[in-house]
């Protein structure tokens, strides 16, 4: 029971921390390590059990070392090899190449609102083959934004489902699906199919609608109030040079691999996430080779992809290492046995679990304005949780991982709000303000769909 009271107040001042801006990583492995040293001290046992160092403090080091170890040949290198495309498909146009492709047919649509709601699908599907959603909501801002102010739809409204567009992380190319997969012990072209979409296709609708629905409430009542801005200037952008035609298919290639060799299709070929992203990463220099005419620069530009890799091992490799910290600290003070003794002698099922789970990670993610730390945080303790009740560990991890980018997408101090307020020039609070709902409703639709469907 100590142990447990322990846990709770370690997990307040991690939260605390994280809120009041104290550095995500630092205040993850101090959390851990202390609640590590804790345990140890109480029970006299090492956190390795019979693999130890011969020094139990020593072993609460070891501990981060292999855990660090196992992350950066497996889950590490998943993250930063795709980082490092998604950065290379910007460099060379083909991401922006796909995003004014996918927006073609909405040009030829004449109702704003409609649009505006398409707008977000669109936008969604995108972040499939664009996993960034700053870098996501830049080339929104380029692409579909001139078009929605054509239409007569204010910059507020249309900043607000434009930094909403990332709020699922869907597919290979994300870092936390990635993480989910793993934890889950699935293949992550298996949870993109099987798990992701059929509760995805459900919430896309549902914000798709809420967005339209409270837009234009919210436009009706600045109108209705005085407060609409004045007549909308045309935007203005830097003109870049376009890529071919073709280039747009680059950024789907590795997505087209995974689902070509996995289980769903041809199984005598194994491919996994790294070596789709290398193999993009090679054709795209080819077709660079033969559009530049020029040997040296193309090989060049390897470095943007490796430069990308390594500001992802910096800023979320790390990261997940921290959170694991975090979580084998919660496991070995007991809290977590306690949790579920205490929900298995109360009747309470994994759905209350998962529920529970998923509403502290949404609001940490909407006062952080970032899902990572929280997701990273509990989601190795979703197969404990779950194995103890006999469930899937699916059913807690999947609305955990969606719901910390939902949420995140309504936080004022998110940096593609912060990045998309400044260009159209809207305050970051209204933005969040319009986003909240439609928000709030994908988190809804998520929980419910993922009883109804895992």
């Amino acid at each position: 029971m100590f142990g447990a009271i322990v846990g709770v107040l370690a997990t307040i001042a991690t939260i605390s921390a994280i809120i009041k801006k104290y550095n995500q990583h630092a205040v993850l492995y101090a959390s851990g390590l202390s609640m590590m040293a804790l345990a140890t001290i109480f029970s006299g046992k090492s956190v390795l059990g019979d693999k130890t160092t011969g020094s139990v403090i020593v072993d609460l080091f070891q501990f981060i070392t292999n855990t660090a170890s196992s992350q950066l040949g497996g889950l590490g290198l998943i993250v930063m090899s795709v980082a490092g495309f998604a950065v290379y498909m910007d460099h060379i146009g083909a991401s922006r190449r796909l995003a004014s492709l996918a927006i073609r047919p909405l040009q030829r649509l004449n109702r704003p609102y409609l649009v505006l709601g398409l707008t977000y699908t669109v936008g969604q599907i995108l972040n499939i083959f664009i996993p960034s959603a700053s870098g996501l909501a830049l080339l929104m801002i380029v692409t579909m934004f001139p078009i929605l102010l054509a239409l007569g739809i204010p910059r507020l409204s249309a900043a607000a489902v434009i930094v909403t567009t990332a709020c699922l992380d869907l597919g290979p190319a994300s870092g936390n699906a990635n993480l989910a997969a793993k934890t889950a012990g699935i293949d992550v072209a298996v949870y993109f199919v099987q798990y992701q979409i059929p509760v995805a296709i459900a919430v896309i609708i549902g914000i798709t609608v809420l967005h339209i629905v409270v837009q234009k409430y919210y436009d009706k009542k600045d109108i209705a109030n005085g407060t609409a801005p004045a007549e909308e200037e045309e935007f203005k952008y830097e003109e870049q040079e376009e890529a071919p035609l073709f280039y747009a298919l680059l950024p789907i290639f590795p997505l087209a691999l995974l689902l070509t060799f996995s289980s769903f299709t041809i199984t005598t070929v194994k491919m996994n996430v790294v070596t789709a992203m290398f193999i993009g990463l090679t054709l795209s220099m080819i077709c660079e080779a033969i559009r530049r005419k020029n040997g040296k620069v193309v090989l060049a530009s390897i470095k943007v992809f490796f430069d990308g890799m390594g500001r992802n091992l910096a800023l979320v490799v790390t990261l997940i290492v921290a959170g694991q910290t975090f979580a084998q600290g919660l496991t070995q003070i007991g809290l977590i046995g306690y949790v579920i003794e205490t929900t298995k002698g109360m009747g309470f099922g994994i759905e209350a679990m998962m529920i529970v789970m998923t509403l502290i990670i949404a609001v940490t993610s909407i006062i952080t304005g970032s899902g990572n730390a929280a997701f990273f945080a509990f989601a190795p303790l979703a197969p404990t949780v779950a194995t103890a009740v006999g469930a899937n560990p699916i059913i807690m991890l999947l609305p955990m991982q969606l719901v910390s980018g939902i949420a995140r997408s309504a936080s004022p101090i998110l940096a593609a709000t912060i990045a998309v307020a400044g260009i159209v020039g809207v305050n970051t609070f209204d933005v969040a303000k319009r986003a909240l709902i439609p928000m709030m409703g994908g988190t809804l639709i998520t929980i419910i769909m993922t009883i109804l469907l895992v």
